[in-house]
């Protein structure tokens, strides 16, 4: 066969949106013999993998937890180029620094035994009860990562596998039924506790009061993985991917908006880019499902029970450059509120913010010095707060600012305000407007109930053959390690259905 009939016999993907599971898609299937061809909104790559510069500060703007970096290990070896010539991180001994409203303080360590050890002398516990209880956390993820994490829930076959009946003979021990508060609350008895291991709700958007007591597995990925701070900053994440994409071939377009998705007997043919069309063999959405229905598939019957679905929580961000250093802080640090269900009450009940929410603090610049002027620190100080539901934003931001430098000062010791250099702000308006997540939320729709995981999205169009979705807002859901395994379950699916 020559090498002009190989050529011809590539199929074009179009890939829309560059944020991170589209770039995890665009490297698959460039990989599998697709020619790739990706349209971004933006200037650039990353979606909310995005970063600001100003005055000799560095931040990034999106997410900052960097957890199963084999997920990103993975997309080098399909591809067979050398991850040390793009892309480098090492593991936090730390995971992150806890402080406690009663002047307790706490330090999350990476080392297990470290970890339960600490515990025990911080909180009511006994040592061997924290190593029970990642156990179980692990027992729960082991059980279920195949079924809910790197399959396509929404295909037969992935419920003809052992591993599914593995999971349905152990629903029991999953704890399905109950929410994750009322788990932690059963196995401990201290508040402070039962408070540190209700806060991994948060990972996907959700509340610990309604999500799922199977939420208790999260801690494992953070404890048996680890957490890492990749060379350069949570935005080399995208950016070494996006080279990689480059150096396989994939075509990118930025300042390119997909204004909608050509659609032929309910089949996906290509994308209009303004009143440009660019024909394709299959089309992926890496576009928060909501606005890829209201407005790239305005003739298409949208799914309206899927996207009325609560949202997660979206975010209120400060990126503050701060005249000073603090050791007492690390890469992670989380100043916890007094009256933790109030807080989700006001998020997810009331759709407004607290007057004491949980602060975390991002400071990259204690792993990467250039981060910050000498003397500096980047701090990237993040609240959970509802999405954009039209509420006073400006107002809000006002007094949550009040409240956290009354906060942070007291608990630091330190008037942080006198100190601030530089300020950016982030709230769900700017979110929403900048990535077209749904009323800003940052992991699509929320997990507040025990169905919330068959009710997202499935990674491939029911109805439009051809037309495929990836990203936070659809399987198997938000955040990087998600949304990297959500291009590999497109990238597979769409590799089935080209061989049929």
């Amino acid at each position: 066969m020559s090498d002009r009939h190989k050529f011809m016999e590539r199929e074009k993907a179009i890939i829309i949106g560059a944020g991170i599971a589209g770039l995890a898609t665009a490297i698959r299937l460039q990989s599998a013999n697709f020619d790739v061809e990706v349209f971004e909104t933006n200037p650039s790559a990353g979606g909310k993998l995005a970063e600001i510069r100003e005055k000799g500060y560095r931040f990034d703007c999106g997410p900052s937890l960097f957890t199963m970096p084999q997920f990103i290990e993975e997309l080098f070896t399909i591809s067979s180029k050398p991850m040390s010539a793009y892309f480098s991180y090492v593991k936090k001994e730390t995971v992150c620094n806890y402080f406690y409203e009663d002047d307790t303080r706490f330090t999350a360590h990476a080392d297990i035994d470290k970890f339960a050890m600490s515990a025990a002398e911080a909180f009511e516990v006994e040592a061997q009860t924290i190593k029970d209880y990642f156990d179980s956390s692990k027992k729960k993820f082991d059980l279920t990562s195949s079924l809910f994490l790197e399959k396509s829930l929404h295909k037969l076959n992935t419920y003809l596998s052992s591993d599914t009946i593995k999971a349905i003979t152990n629903v029991g021990q999953l704890d399905i039924g109950a929410t994750l508060h009322k788990v932690n609350s059963k196995k401990f008895k201290d508040r402070r506790l039962v408070q540190f291991f209700d806060r991994f709700a948060t990972y996907n958007g959700s509340n610990p009061y309604k999500t799922p007591g199977i939420m208790s597995m999260i801690p494992h990925l953070e404890q048996y993985y680890g957490t890492f701070f990749p060379e350069g900053g949570m935005y080399s994440i995208a950016h070494s991917l996006y080279r990689l994409a480059q150096d396989l071939g994939v075509v990118f377009n930025f300042n390119a908006k997909v204004t909608q998705i050509a659609v032929a007997n309910n089949s996906a043919e290509g994308v209009f880019v303004g009143e440009k069309r660019i024909d394709a063999d299959v089309v992926v959405s890496n576009m928060d499902i909501v606005p890829t229905y209201r407005k790239l598939l305005p003739d298409c019957k949208a799914p309206e029970k899927t996207l009325q679905q609560p949202r997660s929580s979206s975010a209120l961000i400060f990126y503050w450059g701060i005249k000073g250093t603090f050791p007492e802080l690390d890469l992670h640090n989380i100043f916890f509120s007094e009256n933790y269900k109030e807080e989700f009450d006001c998020i997810f009940t009331r759709k407004e913010v607290g007057n004491d929410p949980t602060i975390y603090i991002n400071i990259t610049s204690k792993n990467e010095p250039n981060d910050a002027p000498e003397g500096c620190e980047n701090w990237f100080v993040m609240i959970n707060v509802p999405g954009n539901q039209g509420q006073d934003w400006d107002g809000i931001i006002t007094t949550a600012k009040k409240n956290i430098l009354q906060k942070l000062s007291r608990i630091l010791q330190r008037d942080i305000e006198q100190i601030i250099e530089t300020e950016s702000i982030l709230d769900p308006r700017t979110i929403e407007e900048r990535t077209q997540s749904y009323q800003g939320s940052l992991y699509g729709s929320s997990s507040n109930n025990k169905y919330a995981a068959f009710l997202r999205h499935p990674n491939f169009s029911q109805q439009i053959k051809k037309l495929y979705f990836c990203g936070g807002s659809v399987h198997p859901g938000g955040g990087i390690p998600l949304c990297l395994l959500s291009g590999k379950i497109v990238a597979e699916l769409i590799s089935k259905d080209t061989k049929k």
